[in-house]
């Protein structure tokens, strides 16, 4: 997700970047560093591939993803980080606290931290930087509920909303709670490319679409971090060449998607260790349907679509059996997880009793689904298409890079594509994705890309973002799920728990990262390519 065309490109980068970037903690990933018995040793320089440049640098002008997250969070720190549990946890602040309504949210800043350039971080810097994601066309929607930002003392900070928001911290361990000093706001432009921020490392060098080189902050507040000497991030796009990078030992460790990857590297336990997304980090694989045009305006359509596809081959042709078909946004590990309602299962005779009686009223049913021309992306399509076909669905393929896709979806110019989605730190984190607030007419940009228009479905967000009470916004998002399954407006294949990081074993420490506080922080997180912290990553001697 790089390099977007303009006019529309700020306003993309905000309605893709909670949807696909990593912002949903978890369990913690499947694998573990290898033993050292002597422990972290400090030094040494870490290459890790990336499958992407970031667009630029700055949290508050570029749009992240998760090779952005992996290359910028290692020098620009947020004020909220995720244990291993994935409940919130303050990080750059030293504590969040509600009133009793959860429409004022006091961010107290932590002492005794520095910026690169020296200056300190105060509340005063914190408010400037919250006060300019608001104002960014990047993030706006996504602090819509913020009213007033006040500065209450040296340290603190006061945010006051229009509306109770209990998850609102959540938000401040993403991108629009990363922290950037004064010079950065004040020249944007340099910020994408030179970032300056607190974090347990320091820029370098960056050359776009080749490299980024950052080296160890001498001066980082947590004492005794980082222990690498320097980490160069190298962009390679192309999976196969990231692998043979990396049994080259052009590269220490990587991103992947491919089951392929996991299972080859998986089964060389001497020579690598592979880390996991599960649960809730891991995004669901879906194909997106644009419930505002023919024939999709149809739910019997869009239930068809459903009941002709068979996930479980999807799983078993395209994952190596290795992911979980999904019925909906969470997993069933997920304590957000509810059965209430049906997903439409695999029956090809009720999808193709469904098409035949669309067909009676309406004349034949087809439609063109866009996909990215990635070869794996397209196997799938494929896969898919073939089921739908069988069903009396007469469907065909267009292909297109990402970003044009992207615009497409944004202005509702499409009717069905291939989707990674929900990979957000707590369920209201797919508020804007889902409420029919955020559905536009087609041709002007919408944040709720299939334009499904549902009271019962909007209603139970609108809950489960203000109440504080967990059995209220339980029973609130198992409304959410069961409309979902009715209304069909994604056809969900797998949660995608393919995301990994693949390492050589003498880099150790990518599962034990740790919280200021000495709590266990969440390994992993991001989508469809997870990202991890850096500052507890070492390189073994052994």
């Amino acid at each position: 997700m790089k390099r977007w065309t303009r006019p529309l490109a700020l306003v993309l980068a905000a309605v893709t970047l909670v949807a696909c970037s990593g912002q949903r903690p978890g369990a913690a990933p499947a694998g573990e560093s290898p033993s050292d018995s002597s422990g972290p040793k400090a030094g040494g320089k870490l290459v890790y591939a990336l499958s992407a440049d970031a667009n630029g640098l700055n949290p508050v002008t570029d749009q992240f993803a998760a090779q952005s997250y992996s290359m910028v969070t290692t020098i620009i720190e947020p004020l909220v980080s995720m244990d291993a549990e994935g409940a919130w946890k303050p990080y750059l602040a030293e504590s969040l606290t509600p009133n009793d309504t959860y429409d004022e949210w006091a961010i107290k800043v932590r002492d005794g931290i520095s910026f690169h350039d020296g200056i300190s971080l105060t509340g005063d810097i914190v408010k400037a930087n919250l006060e300019a994601q608001k104002a960014s066309p990047l993030n706006t929607a996504v602090f819509q509920p913020l009213d007033s930002i006040e500065l209450t003392d040296p340290m603190t900070v006061t945010v006051k909303l229009k509306q109770p928001w209990v998850a609102f911290p959540y938000y401040l361990a993403a991108q629009v709670g990363m922290i950037v000093p004064p010079s950065s706001l004040a020249d944007p432009q340099a910020a994408s490319l030179k970032p300056v921020g607190t974090g347990p490392f320091v820029f370098k060098e960056y050359v776009p679409d080749s490299r980024m080189v950052v080296t160890k902050n001498p001066r980082y507040w947590r004492s005794g971090l980082p222990y690498l000497d320097e980490i160069e991030f190298r962009v390679l796009p192309d999976s196969q060449t990231r692998a043979q990078t990396l049994e080259a030992g052009g590269v220490d460790a990587m991103g992947t998607t491919r089951d392929e990857d996991i299972v080859k590297y998986g089964e060389q336990k001497d020579a690598y260790a592979v880390y996991r997304t599960q649960g809730m980090p891991a995004p669901e694989y879906t194909f997106m349907l644009n419930t505002a045009v023919p024939p999709l305006d149809d739910v019997r359509v869009r239930r068809a679509l459903a009941h002709a596809t068979d996930r479980d081959a999807v799983v078993s042709t395209l994952r190596g059996g290795l992911t979980e078909p999904a019925d909906g946004p969470w997993t069933k590990d997920s304590k957000w997880y509810s059965d209430q309602g049906a997903y439409p299962a695999f029956d090809l005779a009720k999808a193709t009793a469904l098409v035949k009686e669309v067909e009676a009223e309406k004349g034949p049913v087809e439609f063109e689904v866009i996909s990215t021309p990635d070869p794996n992306t397209m196997q799938g399509v494929e896969l898919v298409q073939d089921m739908w076909r069988k069903a009396g669905i007469d469907v065909t393929i267009k292909q297109a890079d990402q970003p044009d896709l992207i615009n497409r979806a944004v202005i509702g110019n499409y009717q069905a594509t291939v989707w990674t989605a929900f990979s957000s730190s707590d369920p209201d984190g797919e508020y804007i994705w889902l409420h029919q607030a955020y559905a536009q007419p087609v041709g002007k940009v919408s944040l709720n890309f299939t334009r499904l228009k549902d009271e019962q479905l909007s209603k139970a967000l609108d809950i489960g973002r203000v109440s504080p009470d967990e059995a209220a916004r339980k029973q609130a998002y198992a409304t959410v799920q069961e409309r979902l399954r009715e209304q069909v407006p994604y056809v969900f294949l797998d949660h995608l728990t393919t995301g990994a990081i693949i390492a050589k074993t003498k880099v150790r420490g990518i599962d034990e990262q740790m919280l200021p506080d000495g709590e266990k922080r969440l390994p992993l997180t991001g989508a469809p390519i997870p990202y991890h912290p850096f500052s507890g990553v070492w390189i073994s001697t052994q």
